[in-house]
C-alpha cells in the first residue's frame, strides 16, 4: 500500500500539492512586481488629468439622448479647419509614435482621416497616448475633437488636407480575440505580389468564412453602394415609363422550366419548388391587364455549377410588358433601361468606382449610343472567321461568349452588345418562334464584357400554341394548368427579360467572381454565413 502523510494523503499527492503552492507563490510573485512596476510607471508618468476624458463607455442601452450633432467624415476638408467635431468611427490602424503621440486612421464606410493625440498639460495625458495606441483595430469609437489643416497631403487617408486632434475618446465597442485577417491586407490590389513577411493575400474564401469583417473593406463598402445605385436606376427608369413594381411568390407548385434545376422543398403533406424566376407570375400579370410590370428578387437556381458567374441564389431584376406591334420595343426599352443604369452609375457613383479600381484595376466599361445587336448566325460567324469549328456552335458555351467578347472588343470598341434571334431548340417553351423561320425564336440576350447578363423573348399568349410547345419540349400542360388557364380569358402580346443584379455588378467593375458582387453568396457549396 502506498504510504500515508497529512490527513491520509499518499506522498505522491503531497508533493503535488507542494509543487502547486509553489506555482500559485511565484504567480503571486510575479503579480506583485508588475503591479509595483506600473505603480512606479504612473509615478513617473504623474496623476492621470485625463481620465474623464477616456474610457470604455457603459454599454450603451439608450440612457440618454442629449441631441448632440454628429459628423460624417467624408463632410470634413479644409474649409473645416479649427471647427470642433463629435464622430464614431471604427479604428483601422493604430500607432504609437513616442510615448507622448499616437496616431489612428478612423474609418466611416469608404472614408478614412487621420486622428491625432499629443500629450498636454490640460487634457491629454501619457496615460491616455497609451491606452488609445492600444485599443484593437476594427474597435468602435467615440471621437470629440479639432479639425486641423495638415500642412502636407496624408497620403494614407480618403481625408487627406486635414486630421482631427483628439480631445475625448471613448471605446463603444471592442474586438474580442483575433481577427481573422488585416483590413490593409484584404484591401490590397488583386495584382500586388504576395511579399512574405510584409503581408499575406487574402484568398476568396477566407474572405467568405469571415464576412463580416471582409465587407468592411473600403473596396466592399463601394461594391455595395453600387449594388444599391442599379437597383435604384433600374426601379426609376421603369418608374418613369409606366411600370409598376409587383411581388410574386417564390413558392410554387410545380417546376416552370427545368425539372432538374429547382429545389424541391416539404409543403405541410406534399412538396413545393422554390422559383427559378417570375416568369409566370409577370404573365399573368399582363393577362391581368397590367400592361407594364417589374420586379426585384430571389431566384434560385439549383444548378451543381461551381463557377466565377453561377450563384444558387440571386436576385433577379425581372420586367415584362406588353407588344404593340414588334417584340424589338421590348428589347429597345431593355436596352435604354441597361445603358441609362450604365450612365447612371458612372455619373452618381464616380467615387465608389475609383475606390474599387484601386484593388480590381480593369478598363473602364464602354459602351455605345447605338448598341450593337447581332443575329446568333452573325455570332457564329464571327466565331468561325476567328477559326471555332461551325459544327460546335449549335450553342455558344461559356468559353465561345468570351471569345465572341474579345472580337467585338476588338471590331467595335464595346464591351456591350445583344444577340437576337436564338435557334428554338435553345429557349423555353413559352418563347414564341420567328414568323419566317420556325427554328428561331423572337429572343435575345444581351453580354457584358463576353458574358450573357440579359435574357429575354417575345412570350407565347396563344393558350394552344403554347400548350403544342409545352408539349414538343416535354413538359405537361396539365401540371400548370392555372398558367394556361390565364392565357385562356384573352392575353395580349407581351415579352420580357431577366437579368442577374450580381452578375451585372461583376462584370461591370471586373471583380472577376460573381460572389465579390453578392453580399451573403449561396453557391453548391456554400450555405453560410
Amino acid at each position: 500500500m502506498p504510504e500515508q502523510g497529512e490527513e491520509g494523503l499518499t506522498k505522491s499527492a503531497l508533493k503535488k500539492m507542494a509543487k502547486e503552492e509553489e506555482k500559485a507563490r511565484k504567480k503571486a510573485e510575479k503579480a506583485a512586481k508588475v503591479k509595483e512596476a506600473e505603480q512606479v510607471r504612473e509615478a513617473a508618468e504623474g496623476p492621470d488629468y485625463s481620465a474623464a476624458y477616456y474610457g470604455k463607455l457603459p454599454l450603451h442601452q439608450s440612457q440618454s439622448r442629449p441631441n448632440h450633432k454628429r459628423t460624417d467624415i467624408a463632410t470634413l476638408s479644409a474649409k473645416n479647419d479649427s471647427q470642433h467635431v463629435l464622430l464614431r468611427a471604427r479604428i483601422q490602424t493604430s500607432r504609437l509614435q513616442s510615448n507622448k503621440m499616437a496616431f489612428l486612421s478612423l474609418r466611416q464606410r469608404t472614408d478614412t482621416i487621420q486622428a491625432m493625440l499629443a500629450v498636454d498639460d490640460k487634457q491629454v495625458s501619457k496615460q491616455m497616448v497609451k491606452w488609445a495606441a492600444g485599443l484593437s483595430d476594427e474597435s468602435i469609437v467615440l471621437v470629440h475633437g479639432k479639425v486641423v489643416k495638415s500642412p502636407e497631403s496624408i497620403k494614407s487617408c480618403s481625408i487627406d488636407d486635414v486630421e482631427i486632434h483628439v480631445t475625448e475618446l471613448w471605446l463603444i465597442a471592442g474586438v474580442e480575440g483575433r481577427l481573422p485577417f488585416s483590413l490593409d491586407d484584404a484591401s490590397r490590389s488583386e495584382t500586388a505580389p504576395e511579399i512574405e513577411g510584409q503581408f499575406s493575400k487574402v484568398l476568396l474564401d477566407t474572405r467568405l468564412n469571415n464576412r463580416i469583417v471582409d465587407l468592411r473593406t473600403q473596396t466592399n463598402q463601394a461594391i455595395f453602394k453600387l449594388q444599391h445605385g442599379i437597383g435604384d436606376l433600374f426601379r426609376d427608369y421603369l418608374n418613369n415609363n409606366g411600370f409598376t413594381e409587383i411581388h410574386s411568390p417564390k413558392l410554387q407548385g410545380a417546376a416552370t422550366e427545368s425539372g432538374a434545376s429547382v429545389f424541391k422543398v416539404g409543403y405541410f403533406k406534399g412538396n413545393a419548388f422554390l422559383a427559378q424566376s417570375p416568369q409566370l407570375a409577370k404573365q399573368m400579370a399582363i393577362a391581368a391587364d397590367f400592361e407594364r410590370v417589374y420586379e426585384i428578387g430571389p431566384v434560385f437556381r439549383a444548378e451543381d455549377s461551381n463557377t466565377h458567374r453561377h450563384l444558387t441564389e440571386f436576385i433577379g431584376l425581372d420586367l415584362e410588358m406588353t407588344i404593340e406591334e414588334h417584340y424589338h420595343e421590348v428589347k429597345e426599352l431593355l436596352d435604354g433601361m441597361l445603358k441609362t443604369i450604365f450612365k447612371g452609375l458612372k455619373e452618381r457613383y464616380a467615387k465608389e468606382i475609383a475606390v474599387v479600381g484601386k484593388q480590381f484595376e480593369a478598363e473602364e466599361f464602354k459602351w455605345k449610343e447605338e448598341t450593337l445587336t447581332l443575329t446568333f448566325r452573325e455570332a457564329v460567324d464571327l466565331l468561325v472567321e476567328d477559326g471555332v469549328d461551325r459544327q460546335t456552335l449549335d450553342d455558344i458555351n461559356t468559353e465561345n461568349e468570351k471569345r465572341l467578347g474579345r472580337l467585338v472588343k476588338a471590331k467595335y470598341d464595346t464591351d456591350y452588345f445583344i444577340i437576337d434571334k436564338f435557334p428554338l431548340e435553345l429557349r423555353p417553351f413559352y418563347t414564341m418562334p420567328d414568323p419566317n423561320d420556325p427554328t428561331l425564336t423572337n429572343s435575345y440576350d444581351f453580354f457584358m464584357r463576353g458574358e450573357e447578363i440579359l435574357s429575354g423573348a417575345q412570350r407565347i399568349h396563344d393558350p394552344e400554341f403554347l400548350c403544342q410547345q409545352m408539349q414538343a419540349k416535354g413538359v405537361d400542360p396539365e401540371s400548370m394548368k392555372g398558367y394556361i388557364d390565364g392565357f385562356r380569358m384573352g392575353c395580349p402580346p407581351h415579352g420580357g427579360g431577366g437579368i442577374g443584379l450580381e452578375r451585372v455588378l461583376m462584370l461591370f467593375l471586373k471583380l472577376n467572381n460573381v460572389r465579390r458582387a453578392s453580399l451573403f453568396p449561396r453557391d453548391p457549396k456554400r450555405l453560410e454565413p
